[in-house]
């Protein structure tokens, strides 16, 4: 009886194949999103411009999640994102000592699509690509690194909330014992959400692997704001990982 459960049973990923998964997704989101901000507006290749296609950017976040879930999330989960891995192991939906991995998977899939970028700017039009970086590189920030100018305590209050919200509909909608129809579509909308509220106010984190991603190739000013971008995310997602297993992953009692 056992062996043929065994057999039913389908097979494990293995933490190869979890961590490429990872990877893989978060190269996704960075060159999807990343890309799409620099290529598709002049926002973040010219100073001196006020113009930005936030709609197109915070689909292409979006539609990088949706994709991503759907293609790697059988593996690894489809995190992509070191906040995300953090809420999960503090809502107990995955080992923690899983996390230290899955976060080294996602910074190095982030850094290599931010690299990939780069490389397509050596071959762009004269001047392109220092004037993308010059301008920030799609980096988050606050102040004159603002896309609105908004300050300091601003970028903190909104990357807390937003990543709260984001994974309070990731726990809601994979729940394995209620779980959500398309819930792949769902995360992505949320996060596409979440980019068109909050791109004025700080070019939206959410994700420290998309800073990360972004700010080592923007300069100083973004490299100096990074700090803000690590930690808060991660704090938003730790109150809402904390939050949802005390206040909504309560069963009733027969």
């Amino acid at each position: 009886m056992s062996e043929s459960l065994a057999e039913a049973a389908p097979p494990t990923p293995s933490v190869g194949a979890r961590l490429t998964a990872e990877a893989l997704g978060t190269f996704l989101l960075v060159f999807g999103g990343v890309g799409t901000a620099l290529f598709a507006s002049n926002h973040f290749t010219d100073p001196g411009s006020g113009s930005a296609v936030y709609v197109a950017v915070a689909f292409a976040f979006g539609l990088t999640v949706v994709v991503g879930v759907y293609a790697f999330g059988p593996i690894s989960g489809g995190h992509f994102n070191p906040a995300v891995s953090l809420g999960l192991a503090a809502a107990g939906r995955l080992p923690w000592r899983d996390v230290p991995g899955y976060i080294i998977a996602q910074i190095v899939g982030g850094l290599i699509a931010s690299t990939a970028l780069v490389l397509i700017g050596l071959f762009g039009p004269d001047g392109w690509l220092t004037t993308a970086q010059d301008a920030g590189f799609a980096s988050n920030g606050w102040g004159e690194h603002s896309p609105g100018g908004f300050g300091m305590w601003g970028a903190i209050i909104i990357e807390v909330i937003l990543t709260a919200i984001f994974l309070f509909v990731i726990l809601g909608t994979t729940h394995k014992l209620r779980p959500t129809p398309f819930a792949g579509l769902a995360i992505g909308l949320t996060l596409t959400l979440i980019h068109l509220i909050s791109i004025p106010v700080d070019n939206t984190s959410v994700n420290p692997a998309r800073s990360i991603a972004a700010a080592v190739y923007g300069g100083v000013g973004p490299l100096s704001q990074l700090w803000v971008f690590l930690v808060f995310p991660i704090v938003g997602a730790l109150i809402a990982g904390f939050a949802y297993k005390t206040l909504l992953d309560g069963t009733k009692k027969v």
